[in-house]
């Protein structure tokens, strides 16, 4: 009896067991197929992402991209156009702030280590506004051209947002990208006035907000969109032209600001190669750290200056 009794559990555990693989394969194959099919329709709008190359430090970006400042650095990142995750580019920064740290302990004195490591940070920080306001920069000369192809297809009768996917079609990058990623925002039901929105946060200037809010006006109320946009094209065309020239002007006064920390730098340096271990003594003393830490702040102090007094909002 008891052995009938161990059979039929045995049995019944069976099936149960085969049961449930049954549902586990069907569930993973309709999880797969709907993976599929939400693949095939992103690819289809242009929001799925081309594949690349193999992202490093998976495991740091997921964490990084829960904080706040993993956030921030996302959005950093995404108006310079790298092709950098933010674990990356944070793992990159660390590798950077120990190497200089290293130099400035072992080629000038054990005092200079931390502060080589944040001339790293701020080097990092400083690079990643260059990059976002170079790419704004080609973006705003190619403004006049976009606007210039938006008035066409839209004189020809095409709609606004069939204008900006051939637009996107038709521009390099970065006015091809960010125009494609407005493209594929409206494919998947978003507004005008929160693509263009979003475009604007990306890469904010003033020629893009004029832009912008032409558009959003004009397909708000129905405007005239062509007379607009060929008015704007020549004002657009003229705005380049002057920041051309501003920006030439003041070229030299930008390469002052980058060349008064490079000499306080250098001059370090002469002094150690002049004297030996002079610079380890100095910053021996808490006077002698208290005097280099002013003179680095100093120094700061005066690039922001100079790039502030030298920048002029054409």
């Amino acid at each position: 009896m008891e052995l009938e009794t161990l059979v039929t559990l045995t049995t019944g555990i069976t099936l149960l067991t085969c049961a449930l693989a049954v549902m586990g394969l069907h569930s993973y194959a309709a999880g797969k197929a709907q993976r599929a099919a939400l693949v095939d329709r992103l690819s289809a709008t242009g929001q799925l992402p081309p594949a690349g190359r193999p992202r490093r430090f998976r495991i740091l970006d997921r964490r990084l991209r829960r904080t706040k400042l993993g956030r921030d650095l996302e959005l950093r990142l995404a108006a310079t156009g790298l092709d950098v995750t933010p674990g990356e580019f944070f793992a990159y920064m660390l590798a950077t702030v120990a190497g200089l740290w290293l130099i400035g302990q072992a080629a000038l004195a054990p005092f200079f280590g931390p502060l080589a490591g944040l001339l790293g940070i701020g080097a990092a920080i400083q690079f990643l506004n260059w990059q976002r306001q170079k790419r704004i920069e080609k973006f705003i000369n190619q403004l006049p051209e976009l606007a210039r192809i938006l008035a066409n297809a839209t004189q020809a009768g095409l709609a606004l947002r069939t204008a900006i996917g051939m637009a996107a079609e038709e521009l390099e990058a970065p006015a091809g990208e960010e125009l494609g990623k407005v493209a594929a925002q409206l494919a998947v039901g978003a507004s005008m006035d929160d693509a263009l929105g979003e475009l604007a946060d990306r890469l904010p200037s003033r020629e893009l907000v004029v832009l912008v809010t032409t558009l959003v006006l004009s397909n708000r109320a129905g405007g005239q969109v062509v007379s607009a946009l060929r008015n704007l094209t020549e004002t657009l065309e003229e705005r380049k032209e002057t920041r051309r020239e501003v920006r030439t002007q003041l070229s030299q006064v930008s390469m002052t600001s980058y060349a008064v920390p490079v000499l306080g730098v250098g001059s370090l340096f002469l002094m150690d190669g002049v004297k030996d271990g002079a610079l380890e003594r100095m910053t021996g003393s808490s006077a002698g750290q208290a005097a280099v830490i002013i003179a680095f702040t100093l120094y700061a102090v005066g690039f922001v200056l100079i790039r502030r007094l030298s920048r002029i909002d054409v």
